[in-house]
């Protein structure tokens, strides 16, 4: 069962390695349009500045429809292009940026959690010790009770 999961994993681990880099996601995507513009100049045999506007159209799903494959090869590469720009880099680039907009300044961090239990645990040992001495003194009342004013 753990060798059928583990090509999830992977996938998991690289997008989780992607959405927390802004830089590597850029350079991703900046990676795949270069690609793609080289395989679309190959087999559809026009220069580079028209394969790279071509990848940066398809890609970023505008879509003007002056420049189209005409090749099997050109429309595998252009469902491959917008499949993973639509499905993977555009939703990670957003859930990072979205990430970042809602970020809680006034979280603790955990240095400072694992602080506030050690001091929360030194007040109730001393009011323990505190409550321990009312109760052996002679004469006293309750705490509660004498708050009764």
């Amino acid at each position: 069962m753990r060798a059928l999961l583990l090509p999830f994993k992977v996938i998991h681990r690289g997008l989780v390695y992607f959405a927390n880099s802004p830089r590597t996601l850029m350079m991703s995507y900046a990676l795949m349009i270069v690609i793609a513009a080289a395989l679309y100049s190959v087999f559809e045999k026009v220069n580079v500045g028209d394969s790279l506007w071509w990848a940066v159209v398809t890609a970023s799903t505008v879509g003007y429809g002056d420049i189209s494959p005409d090749t099997w090869q050109a429309r595998a590469i252009a469902v491959v292009l917008i499949s993973t720009m639509v499905l993977l880099v555009i939703p990670l680039i957003t859930a990072h940026f979205a990430s970042r907009l809602i970020v809680d300044n006034d979280a603790f961090r955990h240095e400072e959690q694992e602080e506030l239990k050690n001091n929360l645990r030194v007040v109730r040992q001393l009011l323990e010790e505190l409550s321990a001495r009312q109760a052996t003194s002679p004469g006293s009342a309750s705490p509660l009770a004498e708050r009764s004013d």
